[in-house]
């Protein structure tokens, strides 16, 4: 008698558990998207137009994303979020490579400035 009660209370807790699993909605990790996101936006890819697209279209994911899981599609999710982490490294890359343009210009328009200024006037003949 006394097992085959604790037979029912294990069996009822199982049931319980299970039923407890997939009634909740699924756990996406979001955190290294939004953490390519937000550096993105530190970099100033906004401010660059070939980043902002991909950032744009990072935030955008990052969203889709978001929703997937609230209806409970953990792999599209999870696809999305990876998507989006992409489009956001990518966007810092892009402002980047875009800074370290405009630092070599400024660094070559120094170098011509300076070549200028020491230019010794030459003796007429």
């Amino acid at each position: 008698m006394k097992q085959a009660n604790i037979a029912r209370l294990v069996g009822s807790v199982l049931l319980a558990a299970v039923i407890a699993g997939c009634g909740s909605s699924p756990v996406v990790n979001k955190e290294a998207s939004t953490s390519a996101i937000r550096a993105a936006e530190e970099v100033g890819a906004s401010k660059v137009p070939s980043a902002s697209l991909y950032l744009q279209l990072a935030k955008e994911g990052l969203e889709k994303a978001k929703a997937l899981a609230a209806k409970g599609e953990k792999e599209q999710a999870e696809s999305m979020l990876l998507r989006a982490q992409a489009d956001a490294e990518l966007a810092v890359a892009l402002s980047r490579v875009d800074a370290d343009k405009t630092e070599a210009t400024q660094a070559i328009d120094r170098v011509r400035q300076l070549r200028q200024d020491n230019q010794l006037p030459q003796e007429r003949k």
